[in-house]
């Protein structure tokens, strides 16, 4: 039995060291220097050190079971997005009230984007259990409170709650992803919880057709409630009898090893170490920083001063100073939610900026205003209109698929050359898009453009999430440098265990995600931002002197735009009003790909196979020999 499971961990995660790498013993058991071996690594967090030890303990088929429970769970969350997305209207015109609804949307995406980060670090102070469990629950609260809401107030409560917590499954899915696959696999893994969507666009609206036809909107909310939890059933079965497993193979211990007086701390001792661990302080300034500069960009359109708004503006300069803060502290805090080591490393940062500005550029270019452009300005039907911005999606999953595998098949698999296709591409295709201004662009042209654009973003955004994971994990290594250095000293000091290098990669993830949604929120705001000053200026230009005055009706509802005949002109001041405005967008756009070009550039070019997971294979009992066994002893005596 037991020479099973070795072959089975094996098959799992190639070139893990000897249980004694866990720094898991028996209870009461010590180090040679008299201390338990649980306090040799004080910087490695229960949550880490325990999924790197049930990792242990998975079977073939207890794996295979988890992966689909994650698939389960994405296609489930998909599938809920396209069903709710067509009921909303109907939800929200149930209260005859929408004056809160935007301004729910706005702290939405807030939530979207600052939650990542704190629930990776649940996730490592905790376990992944609990902090999937945590996120399940939100989202579940969210439903049962958004089927049962009386009110606007309460259903846009609701929407908080369960975007926290879809946002936490889809950062968890990625950590869980990290912890049980090698890098080699990781790239096609990591793209599970996207591909989904391929099928989910299509029967999401004819799902929530047929609930409208057959019972009323609360419904299509509700039965999420029951459905996801028996998604996240077998995933949470497993992870508990592994877990359990472990225990019983001695990978784990049931407590952690701490000094004896801890098992009595007081409630404020307990409290006390809590704060520490989670990094309240730490949580509080990113938080806070990006909800202030957040909230001000996405709602300077709507503020009569815009950017003059003294209001917003200190809301902005508040944020910058808690940001700037943030490493400050980080530096100091025994237990920091994004270690500084991760600040200072170029890959790292280059990676999470390049997820910024590419995201940015959709959400200047594309998102939401050129579907609008296409309806009005080239008098597109919603046939044509709507698979020409679906498109997109459709293709940077594909596309980020195809790199997932490509990359597992390279004999030396190095994402950079992946990522500097894609920011290549990408660029391409804004450039193709500025062609598509006048009404003589192809529909073949525009379809092309939208299959660039997502093709790029599916080859950056993989590519570019197994640097960062890479570079978290080289840092705790010890190894980020270069590649070559690494090679020189490689037997120079005693090699770190499983959990520490381990320890970075859910707060690494975390990050890079975030930095996505931050950009999008910002692309989002200056795109707003400009369609809100120049549309109704041009409007107030270009129309006829008889129907100026219908200038704010048309700027504010696409239907009374397309209202006009084709070829009038009014249709010919609104259709050029349009057009000089997403020029404008495109332009701005094309400026930002500078950046994702630079970046990409900047991203080291790492292998794969140097992963500590997979870089010695199965040969790696013959490469601890030739390494000496020595080292082993120090290891050993290390308390690993």
């Amino acid at each position: 039995m037991a020479a099973a499971d070795d072959d089975t961990r094996a098959l799992l995660i190639p070139g893990q060291c000897d249980i004694r790498g866990y720094g898991a013993v028996a209870d009461g058991q010590e180090s040679a220097e008299g201390s338990t071996i649980g306090d040799s690594e004080p910087e490695v967090q229960d949550g880490v050190r325990r999924i790197e030890a049930v990792a242990r303990t998975w079977s073939r088929w207890g794996l295979m079971v988890a992966y689909m429970s994650i698939f389960l769970m994405a296609f489930t969350v998909s599938l809920e997005g396209q069903v709710t997305y067509s009921l909303a209207a109907f939800a929200v015109s149930s209260f005859n009230n929408h004056s809160l609804l935007s301004t729910v949307y706005v702290v939405q995406g807030v939530v979207n984007a600052v939650i990542k980060p704190p629930m990776a670090k649940l996730a490592d102070v905790f376990g992944r259990l609990e902090a999937f469990c945590i996120s399940i629950a939100l989202c579940v609260l969210g439903y049962v409170q958004m089927a049962a809401s009386q009110n606007v107030q309460t259903y846009a409560s609701a929407q908080i709650l369960y975007s926290a917590g879809s946002t936490g499954l889809q950062i968890l899915q990625q950590v869980f992803i990290a912890d049980t696959s090698s890098f080699l696999n990781r790239a096609l893994f990591s793209s599970l919880p996207d591909s989904p969507f391929l099928v989910t666009v299509w029967i999401g609206p004819a799902i929530a057709a047929f609930i409208l036809a057959n019972s009323t909107w609360r419904v299509g909310y509700a039965i999420w409630a029951i459905i996801l939890p028996i998604a996240f059933l077998p995933l949470a079965l497993s992870l508990f009898l592994n877990g359990r497993k472990a225990e019983r193979m001695g990978l784990l211990t049931k407590k952690r090893h701490r000094d004896p007086a801890a098992d009595k701390e007081t409630p404020s001792a307990a409290a006390k170490r809590l704060f520490h661990d989670l990094d309240a302080v730490g949580t509080l300034l990113l938080s806070g920083g990006l909800s202030l500069i957040l909230i001000p960009l996405t709602l300077v359109s709507r503020s009569p001063s815009g950017w003059h708004d003294p209001k917003l503006l200190f809301m902005i300069l508040t944020g910058i100073v808690l940001l700037v803060l943030f490493p400050l502290w980080e530096s100091r805090a025994p237990h920091p939610l994004l270690p500084l080591q991760l600040l200072k490393s170029r890959t790292f940062c280059a990676g999470c900026a390049l997820g910024f500005f590419y995201f940015a550029v959709f959400y200047i270019a594309v998102q939401p205003y050129f579907y609008s452009y296409l309806l009005v300005a080239l008098n597109l039907p919603v046939s044509q209109a709507g698979p020409i911005t679906q498109t997109f999606s459709f293709a940077s999953t594909i596309a980020a698929l195809v790199a997932s595998l490509l990359i597992r098949r390279m004999s030396v698999p190095r994402p950079r050359p992946f990522i500097l296709a894609g920011a290549a591409v990408y660029t391409v295709a804004i450039i193709v898009l500025l062609h598509t201004r006048t009404r003589a662009a192809s529909i073949m042209t525009l379809f092309a453009a939208q299959t660039g654009l997502g093709a790029g973003a599916g080859l950056m955004h993989v590519a570019t999430q197994l640097v960062v994971q890479k570079a978290a994990t080289d840092i705790a290594a010890g190894t980020e440098a270069s590649p070559s250095h690494h090679r020189r000293h490689e037997h120079a000091h005693t090699p770190p265990s499983p959990q520490q290098q381990q320890q970075h990669v859910g707060v690494a993830t975390a990050a890079f995600l975030t930095l996505v949604q931050v950009g999008a929120a910002v692309g989002s705001a200056f795109s707003g931002a400009v369609w809100g000053r120049l549309v109704p200026a041009k409007l107030r230009t270009y129309l006829p002197e008889d129907t100026r005055a219908e200038a704010d009706r048309i700027y504010a509802s696409v239907v009374v735009a397309r209202s006009y005949p084709w070829g009038s002109p009014e249709r010919e001041a609104i259709a050029r009003s349009y057009q000089e405005t997403i020029t404008v967008l495109l332009w701005a756009a094309l400026v930002v790909c500078g950046p994702v070009l630079a970046m990409a550039w900047m991203v080291r070019d790492l292998r794969l196979e140097d992963d500590g997971k997979g870089k010695h294979g199965e040969d790696g009992e013959e490469e601890e020999e030739e390494n000496g066994r020595g080292e082993l002893r120090q290891v050993t005596r290390a308390g690993r």
